[in-house]
């Protein structure tokens, strides 16, 4: 089985730039992508078997792996939702699918999103990263004849970074376009 590109770059300079960077004694430190979560809630399509269905086939096609089921946990009378009714699809990625997801994700989804000035700057605290998109229809796998509702989800790259500077840096790296850093002195990127 080939090595992902990704994980190769990782591998061979990524690591090392992480390393003098921070000063890691031990190369048990440096931080790595652990697994990348995609979720996507079904909102009123969850009334709809087709819709579910179609959302169900949209992610699995994305991710390359089957997506399981989220349900929820309590009933909620003002969301119109009852203990045990699926509400949502999720997929974890780890190893080779993982680095080729992120691949795609950052060189060829991110630029095709509407009006795309980078990501935000801004971790969990925890050394991880998440972010959501309004639109599947960004990923080149999917039939956007086939696509019958635009559904947004979220995705969280879990590190083994213990701070966010080193997780931002991590995935600043591998290549994630975040936004630019505000100067002081700047406002709203004009000065």
């Amino acid at each position: 089985m080939q090595e992902s590109r990704l994980k190769k770059k990782y591998k061979e300079e990524v690591r090392e730039t992480l390393k003098k960077e921070f000063a890691y004694k031990n190369s048990m430190l440096i931080p790595a992508l652990k697994k990348v979560t995609i979720s996507m809630g079904l909102a009123e399509a969850s009334k709809d078997k087709n819709a579910m269905q179609q959302i169900k086939k949209e992610l699995a096609l994305l991710s390359g792996q089957h997506p399981i089921e989220t349900k929820a946990k309590k009933s909620i009378a003002n969301f119109k939702s009852r203990e045990g009714q699926v509400v949502g699809y999720k997929v974890t990625l780890r190893g080779k699918r993982m680095f080729d997801f992120v691949d795609r994700f950052i060189n060829i989804v991110s630029p095709r999103v509407r009006d795309f000035r980078g990501y935000n700057r801004q971790c969990d605290g925890q050394g991880n990263y998440s972010l959501g998109l309004n639109d599947q229809q960004v990923f080149p796998e999917l039939n956007l004849d086939d696509v019958v509702k635009v559904q947004g989800m979220n995705i969280a790259f879990v590190t083994s970074a213990k701070t966010d500077k080193e997780c931002f840096r991590l995935l600043e790296e591998l290549g994630m376009p975040f936004k630019k850093p505000v100067k002081s002195g700047e406002k709203n990127g004009t000065k």
